[in-house]
């Protein structure tokens, strides 16, 4: 990134004369509409290995041998090793026995080959632990280690623990493994040794000690710190189209993903079929990273959270047949699911999902206050469904807020068909999606400068400026996301929520771009599109300001000079964000009225993403993940009129004190 022009302004003197200069006219007499709390936020969807592989910080796939198509998958086998049904967990009944391969120099175990490889680093510790057993009441030993299977070294093993079971019965067992080399695709190996006498094992698994708050199903903390740094409000989980599923058995279900960890169900993911030119057969959810996690992160990261959950209708892009769905009459168990979701979040310990949330170490309540119903359904299918819910939810807790859709289009026939139909419904919220070009984007200002301010709020639930010819994550894509969001803070009358989409993406298992936060099995980066949606939650405010230009919204219109703006206003202090679309720099005037006769206001400086007109397709990437990065600039002065200069192609946050 180029360096950023020093602004100046002083009072009652430009130093901007040699260019024409705009002035903007923001009032500061009376303030606007407040800025809710859940104004900016994140939205998480298992795609591009979100969860497993990703924010989810267990290190071996297919831990309960449960893949459906082979059981081993993520495994190699060697020596005598069988798959058994019948193990200690109900809804994950198989197993494995390791026994004596018959030959004193032979050997049995198994290798793990992780998400993409194991991700290790040096002296840092890992806890290993399994389920196990000797059927026949002896001890038996195993030796546990992380190798580089590709080592030059007179050893492949980075570190090595012994793990002795005993007994009959199903126990679970830990050993510490701490590798003294720091390798992103190490592979976990299990050997039977000692007397080699026949063992069971069920649920394998790795972790980081050092996750997210500590938590032993926990999550990689790099990626969780991501979130926490956006400062968001909403968290909307768990996902879009992975609600719906590829067809209803593979919905999310969320009471799959809560209790023991070890006897959740296996899912197959809605993602794993979709894209055949980026093919992932293995990709499936273990619901680790399930609604009980989901609601913990919501609160330590300070944000509501915005569970989403199946109508009864599976993805119709992949199901036009209408029996692919839930006739009306079969709808009861899933209004009954989202009811008990309410209960899961809100309810007493005395309560039935009350109690299964203090099981597992949560007693008091996790204040949910919003629930989305479907996702990017369309058709009179959609309110058909979506009506009886609302009754159920109004008449059993009237005190949450009902999410619904207008469809997977920003305009057009089902987007004009569904908006009246969320307004019947009483949806308190309408999820709009928009994932559309450049010229989509600059167009779209003055969006919700028109919406209807008595009907429902809007949900902006899942966006991202798409380029023409190219899905990047580079400058040019975020800087009109920048600019599309002035028209969302001006309008906080109207939309209460906005959320970025996809979340996350594996370098090497990604199938959807633009994503927000990319990352390899040890490291990470953020976007110049994460910049934009911190810079936003950073100096989000508590009430708008008006913000004019010759009269009218700052909204990139014609005769604007390609130029977006937006105020608010945080106590004492004011935030303008403007954005310069165009390769020219712009002269600004900031005229600031509704000032008592003798009052001032005084420059404070100020945050700014920009870039040249030859740096408009670079993207942050995981060798370079700061190349794109906002900087702070200073701005002098006081008065009534201050002056400053926005360069070509960026996105700039002005501070004020009044």
């Amino acid at each position: 990134m180029r360096k950023l022009l020093l602004s100046l302004a002083v009072f009652g003197v430009s130093l901007l004369s040699y260019a024409q200069t705009r002035q903007l006219d923001i009032d500061l007499k009376k303030a606007g509409a407040p800025i809710q709390n859940t104004m900016y936020g994140i939205f998480f969807e298992d795609i591009n290995y979100a969860a497993d592989g990703g924010l989810y910080a267990e290190l071996v796939k297919n831990r309960s041998f449960e893949f459906p198509d082979d059981a081993l998958q993520g495994w190699k086998a060697f020596g005598k090793v069988e798959v058994l049904s019948g193990g200690p967990f109900e809804r994950n009944p198989h197993y494995v026995r390791l026994s004596d391969p018959g030959h004193p120099h032979k050997w049995t175990g198994l290798d793990n080959e992780g998400f993409f490889g194991i991700g290790v680093k040096k002296g840092q510790a890992y806890r290993f632990s399994v389920w196990a057993r000797v059927p026949d009441g002896g001890s038996s030993s195993l030796r546990i280690e992380l190798v580089n299977t590709a080592s030059m070294g007179e050893n492949h093993f980075l570190c090595q623990e012994e793990l002795v079971a005993s007994g009959k019965e199903w126990k679970k067992y830990r050993v510490e493994l701490t590798p003294d080399a720091t390798l992103d695709k190490a592979v976990l190996r299990i050997f039977l040794t000692g007397d080699r006498r026949t063992i069971d094992l069920e649920h394998v698994s790795l972790f980081p000690a050092d996750t997210w708050m500590g938590h032993e199903n926990g999550l990689r903390k790099d990626l969780a710190q991501a979130l926490a740094d956006l400062h968001p409000g909403i968290f909307r989980f768990p996902g879009g189209c992975i609600v719906e599923g590829t067809d209803l058995a593979t919905r999310y279900n969320w009471k799959n993903s809560v209790g023991p960890v070890e006897n959740r169900p296996l899912n197959e993911n809605r993602w794993e079929y979709t894209f055949p030119h980026r093919f992932y057969p293995d990709y499936y959810q273990s619901y680790g990273l399930g609604f009980f996690e989901f609601f913990q992160l919501s609160e330590e990261i300070g944000s509501e959270p915005l569970p989403i959950l199946s109508c009864g209708l599976a993805c119709q892009f992949q199901n036009e047949n209408v029996e692919a769905h839930v006739h009306l009459d079969e709808l009861q168990p899933y209004i009954q699911d989202a009811l008990d979701l309410i209960e899961f979040a809100n309810g007493p310990v005395t309560s039935t999902w009350g109690a299964v949330r203090a099981e597992m170490g949560h007693p008091e309540p996790f204040n949910l206050k919003f629930i989305g119903i479907g996702n990017e359904q369309w058709d009179s299918l959609y309110p058909e469904h979506l009506e009886p819910f609302v009754k159920a939810i109004r008449a059993a807790y009237p005190e949450i807020k009902i999410v619904g859709s207008s469809g997977p289009d920003s305009e057009g026939k089902q987007f004009d068909y569904l908006w009246p139909e969320m307004k019947r419904l009483g949806a308190d919220l309408v999820d709009e999606h928009f994932y559309r070009p450049e010229s989509w984007f600059l167009s779209q200002g003055a969006r919700y400068d028109n919406y209807d301010r008595k009907g429902p709020k809007v949900f902006a639930g899942e966006y991202a400026c798409h380029g023409a010819g190219k899905k990047w994550n580079h400058f040019h894509a975020s800087l009109l996301e920048a600019a599309f969001m002035t028209g969302i803070e001006r309008n906080a009358d109207v939309v209460h929520m906005a959320t970025y989409a996809p979340l996350f993406a594996h370098v090497e298992g990604w199938q959807w771009r633009p994503d927000l936060i990319w990352y390899d099995n040890l490291r990470s980066f953020r976007t110049a599109s994460w910049h934009v949606q911190e810079l936003y939650g950073r100096f989000r405010g508590t009430h708008t300001l008006s913000v004019k230009m010759d009269g009218a919204n700052v909204t990139g219109a014609e005769g604007q000079d390609g130029l977006f703006a937006s105020a608010v206003q945080d106590g004492s202090r004011v935030y303008v964000k403007v954005v310069n679309t165009t390769g020219e720099a712009r002269n600004l005037a900031f005229n600031f009225t509704g000032l008592k006769k003798k009052a001032l206001v005084k420059a404070a400086g100020g945050v700014r993403l920009s870039a040249s007109a030859s740096e408009l397709d670079l993207e942050n990437d995981l060798d370079h993940p700061d190349r794109i990065h906002p900087e702070t600039f200073t701005l002098s002065g006081e008065g009534k009129t201050l002056e400053a200069q926005v360069p070509a192609w960026s996105f700039s946050v002005f501070v004020f004190e009044r």
